[in-house]
């Protein structure tokens, strides 16, 4: 992945190109994605490293990943995509010592539909569906419970000073070991400056899986990152969360590459 990021950053010319309309839009870093899609016949690789590291009921755990995302357009306003998070590898350490699981996780498809354009002036916010199956597909140790449909409808606001402001919502349904079905919330919020040319930085308040705790409970962080756009093709990020809730991990670490072909 380091070597995936090398390659991202030499194939730019010294000189990148100013950045346009055809600029990418990834959905990564962060839970609030774009309202926008890639594009007719085009398509978008979003890639990178995770860690995990956390504390709970007396268990140390480190968990590394590889999150990749792989949306194509299929219509102008619509797009297709294939999201995991990759090859993991998990270290847990307690009472009983250490333990360690390494695999494959679980395989989503899905669909962006955009459905209308952001209009600063008017306080119009850019919207989208996504409608996304997450299946059991990964190896044992991270594979989840049968089929889990999910449906999220996110808005984005373009700001004075090119700041910008985005919100998330959207409903999920997943199985509990016994088998039995329910349907949890996810609920996220933005905000977004420039910093730089083609640089910028974000804030995010999220919770990705809003449930009982019979349910699994609520897993809620806070979050901030920065985005590089090299070139109209490439952006590299970075991003750091804090864990607000016992069922989320303590601190999550996230570097990235997305390249739009």
């Amino acid at each position: 992945m380091l070597a995936t990021l090398a390659l991202a950053v030499s194939a730019v010319p010294a000189r990148a190109a100013d950045t346009d309309a055809d600029a990418i839009e990834p959905d990564q870093p962060g839970i609030v994605e774009s309202s926008s899609t890639v594009g007719q016949g085009r398509a978008l690789l979003e890639t990178g490293i995770g860690y995990q590291r956390d504390r709970s009921d007396g268990v140390r755990s480190r968990l590394w990943s590889t999150p990749t995302l792989l949306r194509f357009g299929f219509a102008e306003d619509w797009e297709f995509r294939v999201e995991t998070d990759g090859y993991q590898r998990l270290r847990a350490t307690g009472a009983d010592g250490t333990t360690r699981a390494s695999g494959w996780a679980d395989t989503a498809l899905g669909v962006k539909w955009h459905l209308q354009d952001s209009d600063g002036e008017r306080g119009k916010p850019g919207l989208a569906w996504l409608l996304h199956l997450d299946m059991d597909s990964g190896s044992a140790t991270f594979r989840g419970q049968g089929l889990r449909p999910s449906l999220r409808l996110t808005a984005e606001w373009d700001l004075p000073r090119d700041w910008s402001a985005g919100l998330i919502g959207g409903l999920y349904r997943d199985s509990r070991d016994d088998g039995r079905h329910f349907v949890g919330g996810i609920l996220g919020a933005s905000l977004g400056w420039p910093i730089a040319e083609r640089w910028k930085g974000y804030v995010e308040v999220a919770g990705d899986q809003l449930a009982s705790t019979r349910n699994g409970g609520r897993s809620i962080s806070a979050g901030t990152g920065v985005t590089w756009l090299v070139d109209r093709r490439v952006q590299l990020d970075a991003s750091v969360n804090r864990g607000l809730t016992k069922q989320t991990p303590d601190w999550v670490l996230g570097l990235g590459v997305s390249i739009g072909f």
